[in-house]
């Protein structure tokens, strides 16, 4: 029996080792010194998921400049999918339309009310051990309400409209975006990178305004999710809204649409009846999005079918979404009842990956996965969406109205 034991027991330790060995970098850096690759295909590198303002930045040296897969400029996909090449690499996601008024006036703060049960959180089957995906335990969670989408733009508009909030990014006075995204002249002006991912650049001016920096703006993604928004801006959000963010768990739960053991909201077919039910990243990462999906960047938080049956929108891809977590990494096995993470800590749990999640770099969009930045870390993958105990008055007068 304990010959039997040896083997899986080695085979666990040799993977950790071999994880510190490739992801040589500080606790500061990528906090829990793995490297982000999935279990399947692990180069030397890393998908800068958890890049925050501890991260080490480097001069960018011309040997280091980031190479781009059309330095004459971007190449999307358009309505027809014809290859197209633009300015903006982001117009492509666009659905364009003439009501740019009626998307402001819009609404998409309303929730939905995710019954309360018990579920097995965590995984004892992880993709990333380094992560703390494990182990599974039986967890029980009182009823409550979550955001049907991710808050939008034009929902975080109007936030900033009525308090003149000022976003922690707009006051460090920039903030992190892939260079794929980032104009030329934009590029020319920066001068760091981050060491184990030099793909994402400190944009002097980017912030949810102006989402890949100066020469950047929503106009034409209001419905698209608020970019930029750090744990504390989200907070803040969501208390002016008479909502809460969703803890770690409450997130897995509404993931999980009450399903045990499958990789999605929907279940372990990625594509299910051979469609996209989700935004993250097609083709080789990172060098090119080939955007099968219909989206280079961000999507609106319309997009995609209902996730489960919840009702839930983009619970997984689309955008990186905070949760109320501390950030912990060793779990009890216990059951618990309503957990709210750990009293203190130095990261915030985040869910759901995002656009630019890739299986062979960052296989993160799964329910279980999990990842994490510091509460005033920003960038131009990571937004959120509201939780509460009770529907607000004000929506339950909204859906009386709509009766």
């Amino acid at each position: 029996m304990y010959t039997n034991m040896a083997a899986p027991i080695m085979r666990y330790f040799v993977v950790a080792a071999l994880l510190l060995i490739i992801c040589p970098y500080s606790h500061v850096v990528f906090a829990d010194g793995q490297c982000g690759n999935s279990a399947e295909n692990a180069p030397e590198s890393d998908c800068g998921c958890k890049v925050n303002r501890q991260s080490a930045q480097v001069p960018i040296k011309k040997s280091q400049a980031p190479e781009s897969s059309d330095p004459s400029g971007s190449v999307g996909v358009d309505a027809e999918g014809e290859t197209q090449k633009q300015d903006d690499p982001l117009k492509v996601n666009d659905e364009k339309s003439d009501k740019q008024n009626d998307i402001k006036s819009f609404r998409t703060n309303s929730m939905v009310f995710i019954p309360g049960g018990t579920f097995h959180m965590g995984t004892d089957d992880p993709i990333f051990v380094a992560d703390g995906e494990m182990p599974s335990r039986k967890v029980t969670l009182d009823s409550f309400y979550m955001d049907k989408y991710e808050v939008s733009n034009s929902e975080f508009q109007r936030f900033v409209e009525d308090t003149k909030y000022k976003t922690e990014a707009e006051g460090f006075g920039n903030s992190f975006v892939m260079e794929s995204y980032i104009s030329e002249e934009t590029k020319k002006k920066i001068t760091q990178m981050v060491a184990a991912a030099p793909w994402w650049l400190p944009v002097d001016g980017a912030d949810w305004r102006h989402p890949e920096g100066p020469d950047s703006d929503i106009n034409e993604r209001m419905d698209h999710p608020v970019l930029h928004a750090s744990w504390n801006d989200a907070v803040a959000f969501c208390a002016w809204a008479g909502k809460r963010l969703p803890t770690e768990a409450e997130f897995e739960y509404a993931c999980k649409g009450g399903k045990e053991n499958r990789l999605f909201p929907w279940g372990n077919n990625l594509t299910p009846k051979g469609e996209h039910w989700m935004n993250i990243w097609q083709g080789e990462f990172p060098k090119e999005n080939t955007a099968e999906d219909g989206y280079v960047g961000t999507s609106p938080v319309t997009a995609f079918p209902e996730q489960n049956k919840f009702g839930l929108k983009n619970i997984i891809g689309n955008v990186w979404e905070w949760t109320q977590d501390w950030w912990i990494t060793k779990h009890s096995p216990h059951d618990s009842k309503n957990p709210k993470g750990p009293e203190k800590g130095t990261d915030k749990t985040k869910k759901g990956g995002s656009f630019q999640c890739h299986k062979s770099y960052c296989y993160r969009y799964r329910c279980v996965a999990r990842s994490q930045n510091t509460p005033d870390s920003s960038a131009a993958n990571l937004g959120f969406r509201c939780a509460s105990d009770k529907l607000p008055d004000y929506l339950q007068a909204q859906e009386k109205d709509e009766l």
